[in-house]
């Protein structure tokens, strides 16, 4: 039976299901989305015995991962018809990019009738996107376009070529200016691609340049895997399952070579070379790094920016960089900055440690933006933090 559920998804995988549907009955498509913005998931596997439906669309519930129980989404079942089609509706759904899987027979899979894919460490998902309000700023519209580049650069401290993401705006090429710079990083697990694909921060980007909310700026998005010279699959490494969690992730080698990551960036872009104009922000783990990197070079950035910050002991073995964090602090706020930015989930794991570096930043008097907003540690949080937080920046 398996066997031959696994021929079956295969043939209508190559041949699609309308080809599918010709020999067996009506073929599908999915996802499909409504004129209310409710969607209908369709899937043609006439052998199946059970499938589920699962995605951030869905309320959550609690699971296990590598840093503890976390929300994650929940699931629903389909109901299969006469031509072995299983489906299921949804209410109407609000402006979002959505990600959803199949479970079927107890196995996860893509949609195969859905041909948009994006990788989370090591998991792929199926997206799609309900247009309107903050989604629209996902979507590649009729507006000038920014270039992105994926640029190599020479790490002396970490004696290794790395590779980074680097969005420059529209019309850089040609303009003879010079720019400030947003360093954005990323979360556990993630690498340079994840702010592209997962955070769609080259539309969020452009869309908000169009609309003339936010200035010029390039984007810098590096790997902040030190042992990687790049994304798995895209360096030398070649390919092997991503991990959460890799060696050296939160020790300390990260934020003493970053420097190594700006002076590429100010040697070879046209870009501002002062405080003033220098940004940095990340979700996760890169808001843990925002946060070290900003004191442990206290008179480097003005704007810093902590999305879902994973706000943990890190383990230092050079006992530097985690060390004196309230005289760093304090010593970053009387350089002082143009803005310390801090958003979290009402459900977030991390919910209560971003509550207590709150209380340790009123206790030095150190001034603060704090927004609170609804869901748990997911993109789509972050996605609209960086919507919130760049057209901040660079005023």
């Amino acid at each position: 039976m398996k066997k031959f559920f696994l021929l079956s998804t295969l043939f209508i995988t190559l041949l699609g299901a309308n080809a599918y549907g010709q020999q067996w009955g009506p073929g599908v498509t999915s996802p499909e989305i409504h004129e209310d913005n409710s969607v209908t998931f369709w899937l043609l596997a006439p052998d199946a015995d059970s499938v589920f439906v699962t995605g951030d669309f869905l309320p959550t519930v609690k699971v296990s991962s590598p840093m503890g129980e976390v929300d994650g989404p929940g699931k629903v079942p389909l109901q299969q018809d006469e031509y072995g089609r299983w489906s299921y509706r949804t209410g109407p759904l609000s402006a979002e990019l959505y990600s959803y899987a199949f479970i079927v027979n107890g196995l996860t899979i893509i949609d195969p009738a859905n041909s948009f894919v994006n990788r989370d460490i090591a998991t792929l998902s199926s997206i799609f996107v309900i247009s309107g309000g903050e989604a629209d700023l996902y979507a590649i519209n009729d507006v000038p376009h920014g270039t992105v580049s994926r640029q190599w650069y020479e790490s002396p401290g970490l004696n290794i070529d790395r590779r980074m993401t680097v969005y420059t705006p529209p019309g850089y090429e040609s303009s003879g200016e010079q720019y400030p710079v947003l360093y954005l990083l990323h979360g556990a697990g993630g690498d340079e691609e994840a702010w592209m694909a997962l955070g769609r921060a080259a539309q969020i980007m452009d869309n908000l340049l169009a609309q003339g909310k936010i200035k010029p700026m390039i984007v810098v998005m590096p790997n902040g895997n030190v042992i990687q010279d790049a994304a798995p699959g895209e360096g030398n490494k070649g390919f092997y399952k991503p991990q959460f969690m890799v060696p050296k992730t939160m020790d300390g080698t990260y934020e003493m070579n970053f420097m190594d990551i700006v002076r590429f960036v100010e040697n070879n872009y046209r870009v501002f070379t002062d405080k003033a104009n220098r940004a940095v922000a990340g979700l996760s783990m890169g808001g843990f790094h925002a946060l070290h990197l900003s004191r442990y070079y206290p008179n480097t950035f003005d704007y810093v920016g902590l999305f879902s910050a994973a706000i943990l002991n890190g383990n230092d073995p050079a006992g530097k960089v985690y060390a004196d964090i309230d005289e760093t602090l304090t010593a970053q706020m009387e350089n002082g900055y143009k803005l310390y930015w801090m958003g979290i989930g009402k459900t977030d794991f991390l919910y209560k440690v971003n509550q207590d570096f709150r209380e340790k930043l009123d206790e030095i008097g150190m001034e603060y933006v704090y927004v609170e907003t609804e869901g748990g540690h997911i993109w789509r949080n972050w996605r609209v933090y960086l919507s919130q937080f760049a057209p901040l920046l660079f005023q």
